[in-house]
């Protein structure tokens, strides 16, 4: 079964509906078939952070998102570690000329660690370090 790797962008195009990037999300997801899917305690707190301010519906909403997630069987949450968060921080540091968050530099710290080469998501930082962006405006509809 392939294994994927999921960006914020991507749960957060999950929870909204009408976000730009739902339906480029969607069929994305829609593409892959069968997979698991990966991501991070770090993801699903910048996932939780970036909707935080849009009110007790979707705050309601975003946390049983990630409650879902967690008891998803075809997802898998690599938790947050000191390790993992001194390797994200050292990306991050290596990478003086690019615009990554630490998010995102533990996110492809854990995907080249599990030899995930593709990610639900529209972030072309990924794809600066060779992954495969897999949610693409041209994908919509």
């Amino acid at each position: 079964m392939k294994t994927v790797f999921a960006d914020s962008l991507y749960w957060i195009a999950m929870a909204r509906p009408g976000d730009q990037w739902n339906g480029p999300a969607s069929v994305a997801r829609k593409g892959l078939g069968e997979a698991v899917i990966v991501t991070t305690d770090e993801v699903l707190a910048e996932f939780l952070n970036a909707l935080s301010s849009y009110g007790p519906p979707l705050r309601k909403t975003t946390v049983r998102m990630v409650r879902a997630i967690m008891n998803d069987p075809n997802v898998r949450v690599i938790p947050q570690t000191r390790d993992g968060f001194l390797a994200g921080l050292q990306r991050y540091d290596d990478r003086q000329d690019k615009k990554y968050s630490l998010t995102d530099c533990i996110s492809m710290n854990v995907m080249k660690a599990k030899g995930i080469s593709e990610v639900l998501t529209n972030d072309h930082h990924f794809a600066q370090e060779g992954f495969e962006v897999l949610v693409k405006r041209d994908r919509e509809g």
